[in-house]
């Protein structure tokens, strides 16, 4: 009974010891550290560095498949990387307070280079990331097949963006779940990621006082069945800029783009449209942009196609160009890049500045999910994409 007791007793600090021994090799005593996860490693899945890391730690996870493995992360400042490839979580059943496979907690967390699949919770609304701290980057990551992709709660110091990452077939299917829900935070900056196939909730929406969606390929392509492919249903101060926009044929919703439909909730409303491509496929048409009455809209340098009103609601129209799909070089494949002679050739006009905001696009999307070179002077053609061609 001794021998047990003594066992018992030293159980715990040998847990502990081993938890000091990681971080030893990479760090001392309570100094940020690099820890280290991998089947050749010490701690083998995430949820065990997540366990003992400290704020400002880097945790670097090796590629490979973390099956059923689900994690809350609590530390502040982490930096949490995949390293020699994307290393992919896969939910498996698994999931962190029956919300997400990582709940996030903690404030200003980065996260790059991971992959994020399967989430399901009991409410429908399992997602690969779920936010509940303030501040949030991610960076290089792919969310696919899980009921939401990131879900931000609300939090007026809190910044999320999101960049050079991809959004695939999330949602449960009820309309309620989306590839990318952001809550009321007070900015949400999406550029330079592929957002597609949203399973009938939204691709983009976002509560946010602030919002930026800058350069983005936002799709249903020839199955999707995306409701909105954005949306700001409180309003705010929202830029929407230099993004290819498709709406596809099986798609259920006929709005493709919607703006305070749930009311004006912020101080400051107003909705800036600049040189977007839109491309609208559904055959009976529909409403390419509809803002809510008592909204400022600025809809300045798009290029639209296909059946349907380009707005309803209020909003200055200026410099907008409505193309035959013969305008662009192969659209039965998404490529809405110009043909020489396009109507959409030079007719962009300068849009200005908004809130210290410039409107001219200084970029544009690249597929896939990269960042592609515009001209920043000269003559501005309308849409997303700068023809390339002789003039």
């Amino acid at each position: 009974m001794l021998a047990v007791a003594l066992v018992m007793s030293l159980a715990p600090g040998s847990r502990h010891a081993t938890a000091a021994d990681t971080r030893d090799e990479v760090g001392q005593g309570a100094q940020p550290a690099v820890l280290r996860v991998g089947a050749a490693r010490e701690l083998k899945r995430p949820s065990a560095a997540a366990q003992i890391a400290r704020d400002g730690d880097v945790i670097e996870i090796d590629a490979g498949i973390y099956a059923g493995d689900a994690a809350v992360w609590r530390q502040h400042r982490l930096t949490i990387r995949g390293l020699g490839g994307r290393p992919q979580l896969r939910a498996d059943g698994a999931h962190a307070e029956g919300k997400a496979i990582w709940v996030i907690k903690g404030n200003d967390t980065t996260i790059e280079s991971v992959e994020f699949s399967d989430a399901k919770v009991p409410d429908r609304n399992g997602a690969g990331i779920r936010l509940e701290g303030a501040g949030l980057m991610v960076r290089d990551c792919y969310f696919h097949n899980n009921e939401t992709g990131i879900l931000a709660g609300a939090g007026q110091a809190s910044d999320v963006v999101v960049e050079h990452s991809e959004f695939a077939h999330n949602g449960f299917g009820d309309g309620q779940s989306h590839n990318l829900y952001i809550g009321s935070v007070r900015s949400f900056t999406l550029r330079f990621s592929y957002v597609h196939h949203a399973l009938v909730g939204h691709n983009v929406k976002s509560r946010a006082a602030r919002s930026h969606i800058t350069y983005n390929r936002i799709m249903d392509e020839n199955d999707g069945r995306s409701s909105y492919a954005i949306e700001f249903p409180d309003g705010g101060l929202s830029f929407v800029i230099g993004n290819v926009i498709q709406h596809g044929p099986a798609t259920e919703n006929a709005t493709i783009v919607s703006y305070g439909a749930e009311g004006l909730k912020h101080p400051l409303n107003e909705f800036y449209f600049v040189n977007n491509t839109v491309v609208n496929d559904r055959p009976p048409g529909g409403v390419f942009l509809f803002v809510r009455m008592g909204a400022a809209a600025r809809i300045v340098n798009d290029v639209f196609s296909g059946r349907g009103d380009l707005l309803s609601g209020p909003g200055e129209l200026r410099n907008n160009v409505v193309a035959a799909k013969t305008d662009f070089v192969d659209p039965a494949n998404f490529d809405y890049r110009l043909k020489a002679g396009a109507a959409a050739i030079g007719r962009g006009a300068n849009p200005g500045r908004a809130h210290d905001f410039e409107l001219r696009p200084t970029a544009e999307y690249a597929h896939q999910a990269q960042e592609g070179a515009r001209s920043s002077s000269g003559k501005l053609d309308a849409g997303a994409l700068e023809y390339r061609g002789e003039r």
